[in-house]
């Protein structure tokens, strides 16, 4: 019954193409039916799981650095007031990604394997994004149907919530975003690199570098690319939106000594 209910409050939302959702939503995607507030509250479920089966590091020092850069990016955001989360996870391969609520992932392969504070930030700003476009509940809708999402906000259903978060982990079935997704992503998360005080190019560069290790060691980041189509025409465009921005005279200041965050990361086998 209480499934029924959530569905007759969401179902105006697909008859009339507006969002239900209170008036401090954002979404610059697709329709989304799911409130806001309740896609915080199924994020932290989701984080729940995926804390149980992942390798989150322990590190106070590189989680503090990763948290204080995410902060920077939020910052720039008309998400600023909510309650972001940004976690480390030991895994050499390169990759990051986000899941419904505010949950930011970065692998230490990935903080590794970027030359610069920019091109990580360039990376985790794109992440940013898809929170703010709230691409992950819009997909969730997509896969699963209005019917179980509506469960899914209620917190009915533990057992799919398992298999959603397993699937994020390993797949990413459900957080495979369309080119038009992945499009919107980069154009946010540039704005919001570049009012952050990053050079905005450093978001292209780090692509480079993805697409380059997909020739050399593929295995490494198969599962970026499988959640993150990306080719030489959208690197080319996020180096021609970088380039048309005019200089910046503020910088971000330095959060840390980037080498030894790296150093510290590469203990966790990247």
């Amino acid at each position: 019954m209480r499934t029924v209910t959530v569905l007759l409050i969401l179902m105006p939302a697909l008859l009339f193409g507006r969002c239900t959702c209170s008036s401090d939503s954002v979404n610059r995607g697709d329709l989304n039916v799911v409130p806001l507030g309740q896609e915080w509250q199924m994020g932290e479920q989701l984080a729940a799981e995926i804390a149980r089966t992942q390798p989150l590091v322990d590190d106070p020092v590189l989680q503090e650095y990763v948290a204080r850069l995410g902060a920077q990016l939020v910052e720039q955001t008309e998400m600023a007031d909510r309650p972001w989360q940004f976690h480390v996870v030991a895994d050499p391969s390169l990759n990051a990604f986000a899941i419904p609520g505010g949950h930011v992932y970065v692998n230490t392969g990935l903080i590794v394997a970027a030359e610069s504070p920019a091109e990580l930030a360039g990376v985790m700003a794109h992440e940013v994004a898809h929170g703010v476009a709230r691409h992950g509940t819009e997909r969730m809708t997509k896969v699963y149907g209005l019917s179980v999402v509506g469960s899914l906000v209620l917190g009915e259903d533990p057992g799919l919530l398992e298999q959603i978060a397993a699937q994020i982990i390993g797949s990413g079935a459900v957080a495979r975003f369309s080119r038009k997704d992945e499009t919107e992503a980069d154009a946010l998360g540039l704005d919001y690199l570049y009012e952050a005080g990053y050079p905005p190019e450093a978001m292209g560069t780090m692509f480079e570098t993805l697409l380059a290790q997909r020739e050399r060691r593929p295995n490494l980041v198969e599962r970026f690319f499988a959640t993150h189509p990306l080719t030489e025409r959208r690197i080319e465009a996020v180096e021609e939106a970088a380039a048309a921005l005019p200089p910046r005279t503020e910088t971000a200041p330095p959060l840390a000594d980037f080498s030894q965050i790296q150093q510290r990361a590469a203990r966790y086998g990247a």
